[in-house]
């Protein structure tokens, strides 16, 4: 620091002590004859003398406080905290001004970066062999945001660059394309690749306000040269917290139900497969290792009991399908449907709630 800053409080902001160097005093005197040259004949004191006496201290003031500081910088300090200023008398025609504080060494504080993260799992895919994004990654310091993406990489290709738009969605249902993203990767030889994060124009205060992400591929580029991408992606048909659920359970490229007619099967991947295959085309997910080996399909209990108004009601659907579902299960719907019926009391409609740990239970077993 220049110059040596000095408070009559104990800091200041924007910067912490780091050393106490001791304490550090200076003083003048207002001689004698000042005051007797005032005081001669005088039985009261006229407005020209009364500025004259104030004009003189506030000279002293400055002084004495320029001693002061004169005395910190011999103790090399950058400030001076609880600085007072005293007066004395020390005789009757003789006032003295002392000044006194603390030396001390600053260090400038560095400033507090304001970070914000959230992570979105993209809602769309492609279905077939090409990077299918999975995860986007939005990060905010301060003001300034970056976005980073997330792709499966089935064939392992050495991914230099993926060229993409990106669609944000926010709570109010308004969309935000960013165009023509050109996204880069430090290693993309490894089954999840994630890219280097590049700065995009979106204010950071509206970064928690995103709830949806897709990801439209234009072109990739590998060690064997540009691909081009031209089909259109697929929308994610699974609700976002089932879908959530879906990857935590089927790993982060899941983006469907398994399901079968007898002729096609669909994976989790979403490529539907020949019923003559065991494992996908795509993803090498093997057909038996999805299969459910309850007996019960719960899909057309859910649908019913989505058409209901309370738990109670709900609970009704449950007792209709009771005897149907395996035993493993059946403890546990009990469980769910008592536990909303009594918050259902107290804290209002639990319908939602309840049918998403419904539907939660058939998902994980």
């Amino acid at each position: 620091m220049s110059e040596i800053m000095v408070t009559s409080g104990y800091g200041f902001d924007g910067y912490e002590i780091t050393e106490y160097l001791g304490f550090v005093n200076s003083q003048t005197v207002i001689g004698s004859n000042f005051f007797k040259g005032i005081a001669q004949g005088v039985t009261e004191m006229s407005d020209a003398e009364s500025e004259k006496l104030t004009s003189k201290l506030e000279a002293q003031n400055e002084s004495v406080v320029e001693a002061l500081v004169k005395a910190a910088e011999k103790r090399k300090a950058d400030a001076i905290i609880g600085m007072t200023l005293n007066y004395t008398q020390f005789s009757t025609y003789s006032v003295g001004t002392i000044a006194s504080g603390t030396a001390v060494k600053l260090k400038k504080k560095e400033s507090k970066d304001k970070l914000i993260h959230k992570e979105l799992y993209v809602t769309n895919y492609y279905n077939r062999l090409v990077p299918r994004p999975v995860r986007i990654h939005l990060d905010a310091v301060n003001k300034d945001v970056s976005l980073s993406v997330e792709f499966f990489n089935y064939n392992q290709d050495d991914i230099l660059a993926i060229r993409c738009d990106v669609e944000l969605t926010n709570l109010y249902e308004e969309k935000l394309l960013l165009k023509n993203l050109d996204l880069s990767f430090d290693k993309g030889n490894v089954s999840l690749i994630k890219s280097n994060q590049m700065e995009i124009k979106l204010p950071a205060k509206d970064i928690m306000l995103i709830k949806d992400a897709k990801v439209i591929i234009a072109k990739y580029v590998t060690g064997r040269g540009v691909f081009a991408v031209n089909d259109n992606p697929i929308n994610v048909e699974v609700p976002l917290h089932r879908l959530a659920s879906l990857k935590e359970k089927r790993g982060i490229d899941a983006v469907a139900k398994y399901a079968t007619d007898g002729m096609i099967w669909t994976c989790n991947c979403g490529y539907v497969n020949e019923a003559g295959t065991d494992e996908c085309i795509i993803c090498r997910r093997k057909q038996e290792d999805m299969k459910s080996h309850s007996t019960f399909n719960p899909d057309e209990m859910i649908e019913k009991m989505k058409t209901k108004e309370y738990v109670l009601e709900i609970k009704d659907v449950l007792m209709e399908y009771i005897k149907e579902i395996d035993n493993q299960y059946r403890m546990e719907l009990l469980e769910i449907m008592e536990s909303g019926i009594q918050y259902e009391r107290t804290r209002g409609n639990m319908k939602d709630t309840v049918i998403e740990k419904v539907e939660k239970v058939f998902e994980e077993h």
